[in-house]
């Protein structure tokens, strides 16, 4: 029991550092100190008197997600504000219910041009999961000038949404920005697969061969994060070699 306490702790305490986008090395103090680093790290980023409920109520959404989105669907009934509608879209997608996720987001969109470009990333995002690539497009196309979207993960969606409906060239202009170094492990390696699909040999294997020299500089938890990623940069040198 006390073991799957400590996990239940550390989840969270994860979870809360990317939410509020908290210093990275708090993983390591979480993680390798689970018991003291979990403690140190919820008296002082989380807790105080008037977040007692917020944590308890934020665990059990981790435990239960179906709980949370009733909980939501609840405030926007009792409010149907955009913010509600984008609340409740965002909690669809974390369960990869993406037609809901959808539903919600153009309802938020309807008559509000609050936020957006937020609301256009989260769009793209669920049109690609369920391969509906002629909408990732347009939806891109909303933000294509923006300075969030480039270099981002909605460019690469992008342009791996324009290689499924042919535009290959544009695809892969849109594929390349997302090629920066100690980044985008995961969609780097799709990108010199794109590229070796195209008998562009050198420049996939260039690609290949940056990832496989950063992979040797990795944190441990970013060696067990994209241990499968590196595993097959390896793989696929090996078989070019």
């Amino acid at each position: 029991m006390h073991y799957y306490l400590i996990l239940l702790l550390q989840g969270y305490c994860i979870y809360h550092m990317y939410k509020n986008r908290n210093p990275y090395y708090w993983v390591f103090l979480i993680m390798f100190l689970p018991g003291i680093g979990c403690a140190i790290y919820l008296i002082t980023q989380v807790y105080n008197k008037r977040d007692a409920e917020k944590i308890t109520t934020e665990i059990t959404h981790i435990i239960n997600p179906t709980k949370k989105i009733n909980d939501l669907e609840k405030q926007l009934q009792f409010s149907e504000s955009y913010q509600n509608r984008v609340n409740l879209a965002d909690a669809y997608l974390e369960i990869k219910d993406y037609n809901n996720a959808i539903l919600y987001y153009l309802e938020a969109l309807e008559g509000n041009q609050q936020n957006d470009l937020y609301v256009f990333k989260k769009l793209i995002e669920c049109y690609f999961n369920i391969e509906d690539f002629e909408k990732v497009v347009l939806y891109a196309e909303k933000i294509i000038d923006h300075s969030e979207f480039k270099k981002s993960r909605s460019q690469f969606l992008y342009g791996l949404a324009l290689e499924r409906i042919g535009k290959v060239d544009e695809a892969e202009t849109n594929l390349k920005a997302i090629d920066v170094r100690y980044s985008f492990y995961n969609e780097r390696l799709v990108y010199a697969k794109f590229l070796l699909s195209r008998n562009k040999t050198k420049a996939g294997k260039e690609v290949l061969e940056e990832i496989y020299a950063e992979s040797q500089h990795m944190t441990k938890p970013n060696k067990r994060l994209f241990k499968s990623t590196t595993l097959e940069v390896e793989k696929l040198l090996k078989e070019m070699n």
